[in-house]
């Protein structure tokens, strides 16, 4: 071997090596942390139930006050949980009904004309979004029911213990004061058996079907007008999107508040009755004023 092949000292000269700390430059991908474009279309995905849950939160934390501490642990979990799971499935429901819809009449799907520019809302995309929305009201009631009835009993615990008429009922308003959520959760099914925990649960479907169905069809047409309106190629903008937020949870709002009054009234009748004993279940109406007390 030739010199140019050897050291100063006449030994043989391996690869050269790479500087110290120049290999941790190499980047390593762990299968536990995922890259930005992992997180990005991860985020993509599941932006709807990402958005749905996190203005969930903020508007509990904002809506319960200091005198209303009591319940707030039903709402801020029941809130997010229903919200979170009720988008998830309109999602899903409205592409299942706009497909059906397209076949059925033979034209194009509502979804595709909705995202048509300059398009204007039509029965078949009214009709797609208020199914979509009614089915996961209707869903959704399973879970949020007992949730509801908590939050109920835990903020009026104070003013059913006032309230008692007979030995019997006072006994029952009493047990409910100064209780916290679950334990609250555990005096529902003590007083009125597990079942208890779905009282008024027609009213409460009634409810969440109806409101549900207002609500997304409301806010899908809303911002298809405003998006027309507004001349743009996009069907969404932020300014279509903040303003059709707000006018369809004031629609729905004002259409199932007979409803929710209702149910609330019957609900809270539960609450001081014993397993068994009957709850004679409220009028709705829709053209008495005091039914909309408190909107």
């Amino acid at each position: 071997m030739s010199g140019a092949a050897r050291g100063d000292n006449g030994d043989d000269e391996g690869p050269p090596r790479k500087a110290v700390g120049e290999q941790s430059k190499i980047p390593i991908h762990s299968p536990l942390v995922p890259s930005t474009k992992q997180t990005k279309h991860w985020a993509k995905k599941w932006r709807t139930e990402i958005a749905s849950s996190s203005s969930s939160v903020l508007s509990t934390l904002i809506a319960v006050g200091r005198e209303l501490a009591k319940g707030a642990i039903a709402p801020a979990g029941s809130v997010t949980f229903v919200r979170t799971i009720s988008f998830s499935i309109y999602q899903k429901a409205k592409y299942k009904y706009s497909a059906a819809i397209g076949q059925a009449t033979g034209s194009d799907e509502p979804l595709v004309v909705v995202n048509r520019p300059g398009s204007v809302p039509t029965l078949q995309t009214v009709a797609c979004f208020a199914a979509a929305g009614a089915t996961a009201g209707g869903i959704i009631t399973a879970v949020a029911c007992p949730f509801e009835l908590t939050k109920l009993s835990a903020q009026i615990s104070v003013l059913m213990a006032k309230s008692g008429t007979s030995s019997m009922d006072d006994a029952i308003r009493m047990s409910y004061q100064q209780k916290g959520t679950f334990k609250t959760a555990k005096n529902i099914v003590m007083n009125r058996g597990f079942a208890g925990l779905y009282s008024g649960f027609s009213l409460h479907l009634l409810r969440d079907t109806i409101g549900t169905a207002i609500y997304f069809s409301t806010y899908e047409s809303t911002k298809q007008l405003l998006v027309k309106f507004q001349g743009s190629d996009s069907p969404t903008s932020p300014l279509s999107v903040a303003m059709a937020g707000g006018v369809c949870g004031l629609v729905s709002w004002a259409c199932i508040y007979p409803i929710d009054s209702a149910k609330t009234h019957y609900q809270r009748n539960c609450l001081t009755k014993a397993k068994g004993e009957p709850v004679a279940m409220p009028r709705i109406q829709f053209f008495n004023g005091k039914m909309y007390r408190g909107i």
